[in-house]
């Protein structure tokens, strides 16, 4: 957990937009501090869009005790660095051909105004307040000397998004455009993996294995299924999961090849870990060859499950040893083992992308107060 954010008493007003409800609150010291306004969005209509969104930002800061500093949150769909929402957006129409909505809500509060990507706000909420602090504090009970700086986040939901933390920081890209949903299916030529990782791919594979492809069920329902609480194809419900996992974690080892961090999922399709985990990890364990036949593996440091107790255990120990100073008699520690891990979220996507808009925006109101301009 970041010690600063936990005693900073600045204000920040965030939001949770979804293309069917608006839900407003406000966070200080890393803690929720009014009671949420929900909404409904009216995502196909720009004027009521805009109005809804006014209207709860004006409800959230009623409620507050003090000003805010800042309004920060994510919004679906291609932002730029001037909080430009715009392109190809099935939840919301109404924005595809470009809506100024920072320059919007500055106009009609007064306030900075940050808008990023949810994945990249879930990624570092969880880096700074989740699962990174987490792992290297209990690395530091089991007596590691291991430490991570780095994670790397997937959000298994409506789409498969991709979010990146490096050193403490939320990497952007020149474009803020550091996507994996456009990559290509693992088993599916020249279409995107996105159709094998998300609530529709559930869906589809469900209906083929079942033999129902009119079917009506959402992921929840063949979750329920898998589970045997609901009459279903559990073998089918159960694959369609495991398909999930093997397809995402196709890309989620190449994402762990070129980045090298820890590695967190969040998203509504996670509570369905027991079910595409297993399937994810043996992806990320497989091995590759060479034109001579020797075998490599994808990933090059060893992968653990920090879901699995005696695997954090495996993880936190590592080849861990002493070696000696050459010419002396005295000896260091030496840990040649090169690993990561896969964590699902325990904060939440919700709560993790809220906590990221709000330490993203006290980091860069600092900045502008330091520098005299707005980071881009």
């Amino acid at each position: 957990m970041n010690c600063s954010l936990n005693h900073d008493n600045r204000i920040v007003v965030t939001l949770d937009a979804g293309g069917t409800n608006f839900v407003f609150s406000a966070i200080q010291a890393n803690q929720f501090i009014v009671k949420p306004i929900t909404k409904p969005s009216n995502a196909a209509v720009l004027e009521k869009c805009l109005g809804t969104l006014v209207a709860g930002f004006s409800g959230v800061i009623a409620q507050l005790p003090e000003p805010p500093v800042a309004i920060s949150f994510a919004f679906p769909g291609s932002t730029d660095a001037a909080g430009i929402i715009g392109g190809f957006m099935t939840n919301f129409p109404s924005f595809r051909n470009g809506v100024a909505l920072a320059d919007f809500l500055k106009e009609k509060f007064n306030l900075p105004v940050f808008i990023n990507n949810d994945a990249d706000l879930f990624t570092y909420g969880e880096a700074i307040a989740g699962i990174l602090p987490e792992i290297n504090q209990k690395l530091e009970k089991l007596g590691s000397a291991k430490r991570y700086r780095n994670l790397i986040g997937f959000t298994f939901g409506t789409g498969f998004g991709f979010g990146l933390s490096v050193n403490g920081n939320m990497y952007l890209g020149d474009n803020r455009c550091a996507e994996v949903f456009c990559l290509p299916h693992k088993y599916l030529s020249n279409i995107i993996v996105e159709d094998g990782v998300s609530v529709r791919a559930v869906k589809r594979v469900y209906g083929e294995l079942a033999n129902e492809p009119t079917h009506r069920l959402e992921p929840f329902d063949i979750y329920q299924i898998a589970e045997g609480i609901k009459a279903g194809n559990r073998e089918a419900a159960q694959k369609s999961f495991a398909v999930l996992g093997e397809v995402a974690g196709n890309v989620i080892a190449h994402c762990a090849s070129l980045l090298d961090g820890l590695i967190v999922i969040g998203g509504g399709l996670a509570k369905a870990e027991k079910y595409f985990m297993p399937a994810l990890l043996k992806e990320m364990r497989s091995n590759l060859a060479t034109l001579s036949g020797d075998k490599v593996a994808r990933v090059s440091s060893h992968i653990y499950n920090l879901q699995n107790e005696d695997e954090f255990l495996q993880f936190a120990k590592g080849d861990q040893h002493t070696i000696k100073i050459f010419g002396t008699q005295k000896e260091v520690i030496y840990d040649p083992q090169k690993r990561i891990g896969v964590a699902i979220s325990k904060l939440g996507a919700d709560i993790a992308t809220s906590l990221g808009a709000y330490a993203f925006a006290l980091q860069n109101i600092t900045i502008e107060r330091d520098c005299g301009s707005s980071p881009q």
